[in-house]
């Protein structure tokens, strides 16, 4: 039986991957920084570690993903959210044997920034808003001009994004960030698996519930719709022009002319992975031959649940009955990401299993967000970093 090794687990998207392996005869291992995390439970999993948080030791997290890679026999090697970062750089020293699913570091450092992302695909001739380092004269300008988006080049998660009012003024010397074009709109969001150079699979979706700017409740565009074909055509072209494997994912700005506008790339895994169909999605992944598309299952709705109920309960409390109502409706309305009838320990301890996000975001002061992500975010070139790792070190 082939073993795949998952490098995180604390979300919703890992136990989905993990199920799907699951389903095409892999044992799946998974690797974590926190010691309790929702795949933990799911009887997908066949076994969890814990390992240090690379945020502090990017050297000893390396050192114990190759040993592990050893000590289970792994075939697969599959990271999924920010902590690719720490796990692509290991692609030339895995064995032969062992299939790492992400593309090469290089360009993933190149695509995640968000200034050169952007540059990338404007070199192209793709349609892309007016984005400059801060620090350039041209981010000066468009701030005094225009309403704008200030944030870090290696951002994640909306963490220290700041929609801001022309003329905001900002300080040059506030190193790591960019100042990009405001476009107004609506935020679409896409999803691709990439093997053996074809996009075999793409997801587009809109945020309908969100926890500050992160969709917890999201819904599959309409195919064929102006907004839908102007995304799939754009991510088509960029996708077409890379030597890319694994997850990619796109968020877009839709104007009113139905026109796609990119504000970033996160070259992984993200919540399109729920829109997949289960067994087409691990024998893709899995790379069995001959390799079929990714289909798209049947359910144009999902939420993470114990989200979408907490965005209901705080608009409640700030006295929006109309946003709260329209949320409870969603909730009674969309499939959860963490529930399932053959696996349902999960859902069911989701809170104790949350614990290491919960406790941070109650006690420290964090979004869900920033919980989820400062052991394992490289977002050393903000200013906030220092922040960040001590966090991680407390962890």
């Amino acid at each position: 039986m082939p073993t795949a090794l998952l490098t995180l687990g604390r979300l919703p998207k890992a136990l989905t991957l993990a199920r799907a392996l699951k389903s095409r005869g892999y044992r799946v291992v998974v690797a974590e920084p926190f010691k309790w995390h929702v795949a933990r439970a799911s009887s997908s999993v066949d076994a969890s570690y814990y390992l240090p948080p690379p945020n502090t030791n990017p050297k000893l997290y390396r050192d114990t993903i190759l040993a592990l890679i050893q000590h289970e026999s792994v075939d697969l090697l599959v990271p999924v959210s920010e902590e690719a970062h720490h796990v692509l750089p290991l692609a030339s020293q895995l064995p032969e044997n062992v299939e790492l699913i992400g593309p090469a570091h290089q360009l993933y450092q190149e695509l995640s920034h968000k200034l050169h992302f952007i540059e990338k695909a404007g070199a192209l001739g793709l349609r892309v808003p007016a984005t400059f380092a801060i620090d350039d004269p041209r981010a000066t300008t468009l701030a005094r001009e225009a309403d704008h988006v200030k944030k870090p080049v290696r951002g994640c998660s909306g963490m220290e994004v700041s929609l801001c009012d022309q003329g905001t003024p900002h300080d040059p010397l506030d190193s790591g960030y960019v100042i990009q074009e405001q476009i107004v709109g609506q935020p679409v969001s896409t999803l691709s698996l990439v093997r053996q150079g074809s996009v075999v699979g793409t997801s587009i979706y809109e945020g309908r519930v969100f926890a500050g700017t992160v969709a917890v409740g999201f819904e599959r565009c309409s195919p064929g719709s102006p907004g839908e074909t102007s995304v799939r055509q754009w991510v088509e072209t960029l996708i077409d022009s890379l030597d890319y494997e694994g997850f990619i994912a796109f968020d877009f700005i839709v104007d009113k002319n139905g026109l796609a506008w990119p504000i970033e790339c996160n070259p992984r895994l993200t919540s399109g992975i729920h829109f997949f169909d289960e067994a087409s999605l691990g024998d893709a992944v899995a790379g069995n031959f001959p390799l079929r598309a990714v289909y798209s299952n049947t359910v144009d709705r999902w939420q993470w649940g114990y989200s979408t109920l907490t965005e209901a309960y705080a608009a409640l409390f700030r006295g929006n009955w109309r946003e709260a109502l329209r949320i409870f409706k969603w909730l009674a309305s969309s499939r959860d990401v963490v529930w399932s009838w053959r696996d349902p320990l999960p859902f069911l301890l989701m809170t104790p299993l949350s614990w290491p996000i919960l406790k941070s975001a109650l006690f420290k002061g964090m979004s869900l967000g920033e919980a989820c992500q400062r052991d394992i975010a490289p977002l050393w070139e903000t200013p906030s970093s220092a922040r960040l790792e001590q966090s991680g070190n407390e962890a």
